[in-house]
């Protein structure tokens, strides 16, 4: 029986798990906070296996529920909703971006993903495909077996659930390495060695803004199980906790807003 992932936040990661889900062979519920009726486009150009539903219709669907939503909106997610089910969290904390901010993480009391499991109590939630931009997690998949497949980390408490992930991710396009427990998952959050940059191509110094854009959409380099496992090892807990816009490369900004625009004149 095919499998279906259930997806809260159309955004534009929402969006790039939908597509590789749907290219792998899942079926597809996604939801956002405006209700089913906002996201016939996006359906219509998903196509036949993927279908819109409110939160909780997304979350009784799903066999993985992913959530692609900022981590400042998880007080408002449904707890209840989430008993018994496997969640792929892709939150991540940036404390310098809007009002969120908590002491906890901060001080490094817990890890985002330990505030989201407290949350969602009944959920079996792993950490996970939220360390790559929604550009570089789409370029960068590649079949098992290819010379380029990259590797990414998860983290979670339950054996079966991270199981369960894993193998979803390497259905995707990635190999998959364990980077522990929630409580281990600063290791794969924001400032660490395996986070975000390590996926990126490079752009070079002088090329057009074009041409940037250009290259700055391709795959980075192919991470490998081995130096996934380095990387993780050897992390050092950053110092502030969070993750931060700061040095945030022009063309990325540039096209995230190039979509985001161009999503809004769907809409």
């Amino acid at each position: 029986m095919t499998q279906t992932i259930g997806i809260i936040g159309s955004g534009l990661v929402g969006k790039a798990v939908a597509r590789l889900a749907i290219a792998a062979g899942y079926n597809v519920v996604i939801s956002n906070s405006r209700g089913p009726s906002t996201l016939s486009t996006l359906v219509n150009e998903l196509g036949s296996k993927a279908r819109a539903g409110t939160v909780e219709e997304t979350i009784a669907a799903g066999d993985i529920v992913t959530l692609s939503v900022p981590l400042a909106t998880f007080e408002k997610l449904p707890a209840n909703a989430f008993a018994g089910k496997t969640v792929l969290d892709q939150s991540n904390y940036y404390p310098g971006m809007g009002e969120f901010r908590r002491a906890d993480l901060d001080a490094g009391e817990l890890t985002s993903s330990e505030l989201m499991q407290r949350h969602l109590k009944g959920a079996k939630l792993v950490k996970g495909l939220h360390n790559l931009s929604w550009i570089h997690m789409e370029s960068n998949a590649r079949p098992a077996g290819h010379a380029d497949r990259t590797t990414l980390p998860i983290a979670g408490d339950e054996g079966a659930a991270k199981a369960t992930v894993a193998g979803f991710i390497e259905a995707i396009g990635y190999n998959v390495v364990d980077a522990g427990s929630l409580a281990e998952s600063w290791r794969i959050e924001p400032n660490t060695a395996i986070y975000f940059w390590r996926y990126a191509p490079k752009v070079p110094d002088g090329v057009s803004h074009e041409e940037a854009k250009r290259i700055y959409q391709q795959r980075g380099e192919p991470v490998s199980p081995q130096e996934a496992r380095k990387l993780i090892d050897e992390a050092v807990r950053p110092s502030p906790i969070g993750g931060t816009l700061e040095g945030m490369p022009q063309v990325h900004v540039d096209l995230f807003l190039e979509q985001a625009s161009a999503d809004t004149i769907k809409q």
